[in-house]
């Protein structure tokens, strides 16, 4: 790589980390240490009505209890919108985004009509109804233009594929009660920090394209990505603290990284103690890395 490696956890403070997210910490951490490279914890915190007061510690001391300390001082999404008004800024300037007045039912309705109502993964596709103009409503959200497929290397996954325009449709970057959408934060946030690998959970590896997208429009670098194996509960489902996912033990912290090791499919490491067992999985992942 011709940049030095920078990673990153970005956790939501929605609730405390469960095993399910500390697989995708521990993937992130030792993604890093295996390329000699940075370690960032950003908390992503955009969401507020979602965010529960104080998890964000909480977070940062569950990290800590199990070794995973970030190599600078961590940031909060929630402090960094001016960055993000200046990148909607230059989108709506230069023609790549624009503001739309529909509702959910506005949009529902007109898919409903052209006989497209199949909802996706529960979200409507957006059909481009303000794609020329407001047509006498008020503005409600921004969103982006989509208008191509892309094209991406997931360096577990392999080739991607994704026609933004058909499974997506135009995107909000900014919501009708003025919060900023994740997709636009999140890559505004990567480019800023110059992280050059994102490492994160499988389920969010729809949004890739949709990230990509927005790098190309703003000029931004796209980073590799990797999308780790998801923790599933009993009956199938991705574990989640929707799910009535339980925090992760931090009194026995080897414990549970033995447990997030096993589902990035490490081998068993014979070390106990959250340093030697660290410096152990290290040169595991190290030994399989690409």
């Amino acid at each position: 790589m011709s940049l030095r490696y920078r990673g990153r956890f970005a956790p939501s403070p929605t609730g405390p980390l469960h095993a399910g997210s500390l697989v995708a910490a521990l993937a992130s951490w030792l993604d890093a240490r295996a390329h000699a490279g940075t370690w960032l914890v950003r908390i992503e915190d955009v969401d507020t009505p979602r965010c529960v007061p104080g998890t964000d510690q909480l977070i940062l001391s569950q990290l800590a209890a199990c070794g995973l300390h970030p190599d600078e001082p961590p940031v909060w999404q929630s402090q960094r919108t001016a960055l993000y008004q200046a990148a909607l800024d230059r989108l709506l300037r230069e023609g790549h985004a624009y503001p739309c007045g529909c509702s959910r039912s506005d949009i529902a309705q007109a898919l409903a009509a052209s006989g497209h109502a199949k909802p996706r993964h529960g979200e409507l596709v957006y059909p481009g109804t303000c794609r020329n103009g407001l047509h006498g409503k008020p503005a409600r959200a921004v969103r982006l233009r989509c208008d191509e497929t892309i094209t991406w290397v997931d360096r577990r996954l392999g080739l991607q594929v994704q026609n933004v325009a058909e499974t997506v449709g135009d995107f909000v970057l900014k919501r009708a009660d003025g919060l900023w959408a994740y997709q636009l934060a999140v890559v505004v946030d990567d480019a800023d920090q110059g992280i050059t690998d994102v490492v994160r959970g499988e389920d969010l590896a729809d949004n890739t394209a949709r990230q990509i997208l927005l790098q190309r429009r703003l000029g931004l670098p796209t980073p590799r990505y990797l999308h780790t194996p998801l923790v599933l509960n009993d009956v199938g489902e991705k574990l989640s603290k929707q799910s009535g996912a339980q925090a992760i033990d931090t009194c026995k912290p080897v414990a549970a990284l033995r447990a997030a090791a096993q589902v990035l499919g490490l081998p068993p490491l014979s070390a106990h103690g959250h340093g030697p067992w660290l410096a152990e999985a290290v040169t595991a992942w190290r030994a399989r890395s690409v």
